[in-house]
């Protein structure tokens, strides 16, 4: 049996152990021991790419020309989207972990590492949620399409910070950040409770898919949950973000005798 050989590893923001595996020519990327992606098992990444990137000539959909993509992995959703896109397209990869970019022109090459240097392809090494906001504040152009595989969901974060993306303020941000009709593909572990509710709450029409881990699979245990902005959306209510945290109250330092004296509610 051939052994398994650790080929990198990193740290993430928290602290946690990220590494890369290869076993008889399949890579693995695991999360403190934990697998998280495979090249044996690509097709809900690929699917994430088709379920955002849909061109539809009859209902005035074209294929879309910016395309933000949340976590480089192994490049199969990245190696989809390129598929799909014109030649004019532009594809944006937002990778937290610099030594993933690394790791696929260094020892990915010959699966997807060449994608990298395809003249469509830009990395931004940072946060995703970083390109999210700048479309939503206007300071670059608006997303036709955005492939979300940063965690594992909503209810199943890898990685603590993903949870803005998620939360009410995330979902706003994230319509503002869209194009008329641009598409925000999340990809989930699991099946999420309630996520469709809350996307179709901030405006998204919504859509979600059950997809196997790989052709072979029996089970569908995966799922892909879609919020498109609608193409009329000009007019309709936009859901409110929240731009800036609001400043803390101070304290009053004061000894206590010059301080104002709250007033009390009368008790009855």
């Amino acid at each position: 049996m051939k052994p398994v050989k650790n080929l990198a590893e990193t740290r993430t923001p928290d602290g946690s152990k990220f590494s890369l595996h290869e076993h008889d020519g399949d890579f693995f990327l695991k999360l403190n021991g934990l697998q998280l992606m495979s090249t044996t098992a690509t097709l809900s990444e690929r699917l994430l790419a088709d379920h955002a990137c849909v061109e539809d000539p009859t209902q005035g959909r074209l294929a879309p020309k910016r395309v933000l993509i949340g976590g480089l992995g192994l490049g199969y959703s990245l190696k989809r989207v390129l598929e799909l896109v014109e030649p004019e397209a532009e594809v944006v990869v937002a990778e937290l972990l610099p030594e993933v970019v690394r790791w696929n022109r260094e020892f990915l090459q010959d699966v997807n590492g060449h994608l990298l240097d395809d003249p469509r392809v830009t990395i931004f090494e940072g946060d995703v949620f970083e390109c999210i906001r700048q479309a939503a504040d206007g300071e670059i152009p608006p997303w036709d399409a955005m492939l979300l595989d940063t965690d594992n969901g909503p209810t199943s974060l890898v990685q603590p910070q993903n949870r803005q993306i998620y939360d009410r303020n995330g979902f706003a941000t994230i319509w503002h950040a869209l194009s008329p009709g641009g598409r925000a593909a999340f990809w989930a572990a699991t099946r999420e409770q309630g996520l469709e509710s809350r996307l179709r709450r901030d405006g998204f029409r919504t859509e979600w898919y059950a997809i196997q881990a790989h052709e072979r699979a029996k089970r569908a245990a995966h799922r892909v949950y879609v919020g498109e902005r609608p193409f009329d959306s000009e007019n309709v209510r936009a859901p409110r973000r929240r731009t800036a945290e609001p400043e803390p109250r101070k304290k009053d330092s004061r000894p206590k005798r010059f301080r104002r004296p709250q007033r009390r509610r009368p008790k009855g």
